[in-house]
């Protein structure tokens, strides 16, 4: 695992350097795998942030912890990958076993009027609906965007107010 540590307002030491790479490389233990865990230190003011990418097999997995002090930011931030790592497991094992389960399309949410102030690019990997919800879910994010595999083309999945997730797939 290529492990990438970065520091926002605050110099990189090599003890916290070393400190960072052993708690995130035991991970590896775990999920055999990740092909690069992207590692953010970040201080303003009083807060000291801990954030982690880990990118598994195309999924990636994000957590952050904040506290007022770096060390213990980087203890919560591996305790949150924990139970996100647990729980990508478990959804790994149950598509073993389970049957597939279909999703609903249905119409989304109107963003709110802005402009755009981030720009992200990702690598996709095509995957089926199934996969992409789990996805958005390992990301805690409302929804997201995946090539789907059987069309090849860009759908997007987002979680409904009701608890339900809709599909959205562009008409040729």
């Amino acid at each position: 695992m290529n492990i990438i540590i970065n520091g926002r307002h605050l110099e990189i030491t090599p003890a916290l350097k070393k400190y960072a790479e052993d708690k995130i490389g035991k991970f590896d233990k775990y999920l055999n795998n990740i092909t690069e865990a992207i590692v953010t230190l970040t201080i303003e003011k009083y807060r000291h942030k801990a954030e982690v990418l880990l990118k598994v097999n195309g999924y990636m997995i994000q957590a952050e912890g904040v506290t007022n002090e770096i060390y213990s930011s980087i203890d919560e931030v591996v305790e949150k990958l924990e139970k996100q790592v647990k729980k990508y497991k478990e959804k790994l094992q149950s598509y073993r076993k389970a049957d597939k389960r279909s999703i609903e399309g249905a119409s989304p949410k109107q963003p709110e009027r802005g402009r755009i102030i981030k720009y992200k690019r990702f690598d996709m990997k095509p995957m089926n609906p199934e996969e992409a919800v789990d996805q958005m879910e390992m990301l805690d994010k409302d929804f997201f965007v995946f090539v789907n595999e059987k069309t090849n083309l860009i759908n997007l999945v987002y979680r409904r107010k009701d608890g339900n997730y809709g599909l959205i797939e562009p008409a040729i």
